[in-house]
């Protein structure tokens, strides 16, 4: 293997701006773990991890290169040069500076963490017998300080591993993202930092390298993860996917929910899956045999059409195809999903509405998620501003004057907002329009995260918080289309859809809520409409599914499907 030496270019001729890059890459480095979404992982996991990408020390390792991209205190490094260790014990051959210091990279920010993993390191090496100029030499070449995303190497890997950062857009200064936007095109939208991890980990695999990272899975199916689902399915193989929703995966508990994915740098074929394993070593280990060797593993095959991955061979994806194919959506017969206002700064726009001294029709009665008790409203009296007009702009604060005086008690706080100071001349304007008509209107109003959907009638009184999605229809009942939200019919498209959070929650967001397929109520017949009609006035979830199954004409399987 040719000796090079790894190049960690954060310089100033590199990075344009660098003292504002260079400055935010200093601060994530000395940062605690919740600002570097650093989550620490299970050994079972890791072990499990390495077994499916080929990393084992029945191979010759002292061949192959293994890269972690945010090796935190060693999670995979240390087990992986464990292996490394064994591998050359197997084949009788003695480790030296000359023959590993290209087997290994690892690269981490934080500067506490990688003093660490030196150290532990450095008495692995000592206890397989490495001269102590061979250990500094080796740890100088294996562990690299910096940024990876900001990082360049003279080879690529034969494997990846590890568990990247889950860090929001927002939690990063402007100079860095904007750099990482320069340099990859899978930051999309709001996608949160493990999305280029993935990007730049593919592009350092070597011919028919393996990538294996532990993280998030929403970049599967949300907005955000399409150009990396695009990078992935057009030219690399999703080998294997591993829903971790539920496991004990990492030391500490994390809000949304893993996978494990295996992507190789190969031909596309099809992807084995797994469900929720026990987190047992000897369970891990069977698993990653059958799921290297295709025995008994289920499979799915991933699409290059820019939509969410279902990565599910069950018979609930075919019913939610079948019902797809033969029903329009959600929007298609007639109804229409939105989301409640933003405001920015609550404590300035939402009062109780009585009290809040502002001219009348410039305020409107607001419902929250905390004005459900036991899935009706009960109004705690709020109310929130409208600084709109019905042509969508500002109103003028002279033709307001008690509205002008109340905004200018609370300007340093509204100021204060993103989207005051990207438009000064707005500050006062709430992050999303407020439409009055909407709070007239009838709607269902469904909450966000929830385990099971929560669905709740509004007859046209209140205006919907951002913690409800809400639904209007000029076609639909309302009332019946509750018992169809309620039903399995419409946790099964969820589920599809969705990624779980924490609580086993799922996102009832609009996204996903406008794939669930209905009927026109145009062609529901008489008996089906007084099914309907009759179940929401108990909201009994059988009598909910049975009335659903007749609206779809459900087949005995598919109703054992919805009623799970």
């Amino acid at each position: 293997m040719r000796a090079t030496k790894p190049k960690v270019q954060i310089a100033q001729a590199l990075l344009p701006g660098f003292s504002l890059v260079g400055s935010a890459v200093e601060q994530l480095a000395e940062s605690g773990t919740d600002d570097r979404g650093a989550i620490f992982t299970r050994r079972e996991v890791v072990d499990f991890i390495l077994d499916l990408v080929g990393y084992s020390s029945n191979s010759k390792l002292q061949n192959m290169r293994l890269l972690e991209p945010s090796f935190g205190e060693g999670d995979f490094l240390i087990p992986a040069i464990q292996r490394l260790m064994d591998s050359l014990r197997t084949q009788g051959i003695l480790p030296t500076a000359e023959l590993l210091k290209e087997s290994i990279r690892g690269v981490e920010l934080h500067t506490e963490s990688l003093n660490k993993t030196k150290a532990k390191i450095s008495e692995i090496l000592k206890s397989n017998s490495v001269p102590a100029p061979d250990i500094k030499i080796l740890l100088d070449a294996w562990l690299v300080r910096g940024d990876f995303l900001l990082t360049q190497f003279d080879h690529t890997f034969t494997h990846v591993v590890g568990n990247p950062p889950y860090i929001r857009q927002e939690s990063i200064p402007s100079a860095l993202i904007a750099e990482y936007r320069r340099r990859f095109e899978t930051i999309y939208d709001r996608a949160d930092i493990y999305v280029p991890f993935i990007e730049y980990s593919l592009k350092l695999l070597s011919d028919k390298g393996v990538l294996g990272f532990i993280c998030a899975d929403r970049w599967m199916k949300n907005r955000y993860g399409g150009p990396l689902r695009k990078l992935v399915s057009g030219q690399f193989h999703l080998r294997t996917y591993v829903d971790m929703v539920g496991t004990s995966a990492f030391h500490s508990e994390v809000i949304a929910y893993p996978a494990i994915t295996i992507i190789a740098n190969e031909p596309t074929g099809p992807t084995y899956l797994a469900k929720r394993p026990e987190i047992e070593a000897s369970v891990l280990k069977d698993l990653a045999h059958s799921l290297t060797k295709g025995v008994d593993a289920r499979t799915a095959t991933i699409k290059d059409d820019g939509m969410p991955w279902t990565l599910d061979d069950s018979e609930t994806l075919s019913l939610v195809q079948r019902l797809e194919k033969d029903f329009p959506s959600l929007e298609e017969a007639g109804c229409k999903v939105g989301i409640g206002v933003a405001t920015g700064a609550d404590g300035a726009f939402i009062a109780p509405f009585e009290t809040l001294d502002i001219e009348a029709d410039r305020k409107l009665p607001l419902v929250t998620t905390k004005d459900i008790k036991a899935g009706k409203i009960e109004w705690r009296g709020l109310g929130v501003i409208n600084p709109f007009d019905d042509d969508g702009k500002l109103v003028s604060l002279s033709e307001y004057p008690k509205l002008s005086a109340y905004l200018k008690q609370h300007e340093s706080v509204i100021k204060n907002r993103h989207v005051a100071k990207k438009n000064p001349n707005g500050w006062y304007r709430t992050i999303d329009r407020v439409y009055p008509e909407i709070a007239k209107k009838a709607k269902l109003l469904i909450p966000d995260i929830k385990q099971e959907a929560s669905v709740i009638y509004d007859k046209g009184e209140f205006y919907p918080h951002h913690n409800f999605y809400y639904i209007t229809s000029e076609g639909w009942n309302l009332q019946a289309l509750k018992v169809v939200l309620l039903s399995g019919i419409a946790r099964i498209f969820i589920e599809t859809y969705s990624t779980r959070m924490h609580g086993d929650c799922l996102r009832f967001q609009a996204q996903y809520l406008r794939r669930i397929r209905l009927p026109l109520w145009s062609t529901v017949p008489a008996d089906v409409r007084k099914a309907l009609m009759n179940a929401v006035k108990t909201e009994d979830p059988k009598e909910c599914n049975e009335a659903v199954s007749a609206l779809y004409s459900l087949s005995p399987a598919e109703r054992a499907i919805i009623a799970k």
